[in-house]
């Protein structure tokens, strides 16, 4: 210990002369003397925060074809799909009213969207929803030739990658209800075993006004419908509260297109 505080004083004493040259050396010996044998606790550091887990891969489901339209009809569960796209505010909205009475959605977002608000891929996937591919620019995919065709799958399966590390659960091709034999065989080599399309059209982006979109669906959804809405449009959201409603009183529960297809 000794040893310890002469070497302490000695470093002190060069450094400095005089009254003063002795008062930090008093003090620092001191200091030097209590940590010998002892040292000072060192302040713990917060835990870093954990990574987000990665997004669900694409699954597949044997016996289903590879263009999905609906799933069972036996079980009382139907899945509310949204193109993902338009003002974030509006898709927040959509989202928070979902997960307000409970209901989990299905989003296929547009690449060029979660480009320009990247954050919405892990706000959807956080609120238990199931997130897809709805090609990277929103183009009509059924007239392109393969390798344009190709690169919008691709391009928003990497995007997606990226943000969620998985391209997402479902890809669904854009402009259109149903893909082409070449998009379906696209999709497959881009790693989603199936393709998804919908048996119910709501015609939201026509913008009918609210009480329309709640009566079309409400017309005719039933067990194991596919609806095709969309995050952009107000209408969508002002409807959402009543279609939602309508659905409990049928006995009917909003959820992500896995668990409706889930046995």
């Amino acid at each position: 210990m000794g040893r310890v505080t002469l070497t302490c004083r000695r470093s002190v004493l060069r450094a400095g002369a005089g009254a003063a040259g002795a008062a930090v050396t008093g003090a620092l010996a001191t200091g030097c003397g209590a940590g010998a044998g002892s040292p000072a606790p060192v302040p713990s550091l917060p835990a870093p925060p954990a990574a987000p887990r990665p997004a669900p891969a694409p699954h597949r489901f044997p016996g289903l074809p590879v263009q999905i339209t609906r799933g069972p009809r036996d079980r009382p569960r139907v899945a509310l799909t949204f193109h993902g796209q338009g003002d974030p505010a509006i898709a927040k909205a959509v989202l928070a009213e979902a997960e307000r009475a409970g209901a989990r959605l299905t989003v296929l977002a547009v690449g060029s969207w979660l480009d320009a608000h990247p954050a919405l891929a892990r706000r959807i996937l956080d609120g238990g929803h199931d997130l897809g591919n709805h090609t990277q620019r929103h183009l009509t995919i059924s007239a392109m030739g393969e390798r344009e065709a190709y690169a919008e799958i691709s391009g928003c399966a990497d995007r997606l990658r990226r943000l969620t590390g998985s391209i997402g659960t479902w890809f669904r091709p854009s402009r259109t209800q149903y893909a082409t034999p070449l998009v379906q065989r696209l999709a497959r080599r881009a790693g989603y075993p199936h393709v998804l399309s919908y048996d119910v059209d709501s015609l939201d982006f026509t913008s009918p006004g609210a009480p329309a979109v709640t009566r079309k669906i409400a017309g005719e959804i039933r067990n194991g419908s596919v609806v095709s809405l969309h995050l952009g449009y107000a209408d969508t959201v002002t409807a959402l509260p009543a279609l939602l409603d309508e659905l409990d009183r049928r006995g009917l529960r909003a959820v992500t297109t896995t668990e409706l297809l889930t046995r």
